[in-house]
């Protein structure tokens, strides 16, 4: 026989160590997908905030003012809030790459302070502070982009009808150690997608709610259709709405901005943090706008990364040049 193993074959294998079962908290990290990035993200989230409450201290005690703390503080407490910000805190670390988020960030922030300044310039809507825009709410902006993305990673790894590796599959990336490929999944380039299968039915959907928003819109900011700053957003939205890049992220991104812009807009309606014109809260075409403005930021990252990805190979091609 074997040594020692011919006397007893269970006692041979019970010096073998076994691995230890992993901890709620580590499954759960791993289920999310979280890497080092992600607490670097994390810090920067919690960061801003603490910059904000500091700065702006008397917003945030205006806030705190409303809360009894000397009786059932549970009942006035902004549990809307709350939820938004633990949802918003948990998935912008799932999948965290610093390179590709700082991208979504710089985005995000830009294409957050044009918007602000459309709305509150042309009066679409205001903010109790009465600024135009108010630089405290730009932040929200990247953070809700990131949390989007996260989103939009889930839904197209999740929801039926994606691609195949045989069609121009997009690849889920590889992060060794992590589990979390739901959260994981590359974005397209530019038409990444448009021959991949089953893609028709994304078309299909693409061409109903998109002209449905454009005509939503033109109905909402009639008023001030004699504002440049308007024409220009109309401008804009035309361009994106007739050159689709990816039926099925623009759908996705449309859904998943949507979501979660019904959310922050019922909260900032509800405490008239800000208000349209139209005193709703929120008006239907302010949920659908959250979503088509995350459709102009995926897209305009996208050209950023081609403009750079163009300039960076030229660079290459010119100090390969013997001299």
């Amino acid at each position: 026989m074997h040594g020692n193993c011919s006397l007893d074959y269970h006692s041979c294998f019970a010096m073998a160590p076994l691995s230890p079962k992993p901890s709620l908290f580590r499954r759960f990290v791993s289920f999310m997908g979280w890497t080092r990035s992600s607490y670097a993200i994390l810090g920067a989230f919690s960061a801003i905030v603490l910059l904000i409450v500091y700065v702006w201290w008397p917003l945030a005690q205006m806030v705190l003012a409303y809360i009894d703390w000397h009786g059932p503080w549970w009942r006035y407490m902004d549990w809307l809030l709350v939820g938004i910000f633990l949802f918003m805190s948990l998935v912008i670390m799932a999948g965290a790459d610093l390179r590709t988020d700082a991208l979504i960030v710089l985005v995000g922030a830009l294409g957050g302070l044009v918007i602000e300044g459309w709305g509150t310039q042309t009066y679409l809507w205001w903010y109790f502070t009465a600024q135009r825009p108010p630089l405290w709410i730009i932040p929200a902006w990247p953070i809700a982009s990131l949390t989007i993305d996260r989103m939009v990673r889930f839904l197209h790894v999740s929801l039926p009808f994606g691609d195949d590796v045989r069609g121009g599959a997009l690849p889920l990336k590889q992060s060794p150690g992590l589990r979390g490929d739901c959260f994981v999944a590359h974005r397209p380039a530019f038409g990444a997608g448009q021959n991949a299968p089953r893609n028709d039915i994304f078309k299909a959907i693409y061409w109903l709610i998109f002209p449905a928003f454009y005509a939503l819109m033109l109905y909402f900011v009639w008023p001030t259709m004699g504002k440049s700053l308007t024409l220009l957003a109309l401008l804009l939205v035309t361009f994106l709405i007739l050159t689709p890049t990816d039926y099925r992220f623009a759908v996705l991104t449309f859904v998943a901005g949507s979501a979660l812009g019904y959310f922050l807009e019922r909260w900032g309606t509800t405490r008239e943090c800000w208000t349209y014109y139209t005193f709703q809260k929120p008006p239907f075409f302010a949920v659908l706008a959250h979503g088509m403005a995350a459709v102009a930021f995926w897209r305009a990252g996208e050209v950023v990364k081609m403009v750079w990805g163009e300039l960076t190979a030229k660079m290459r091609r010119t100090q390969r040049k013997p001299l």
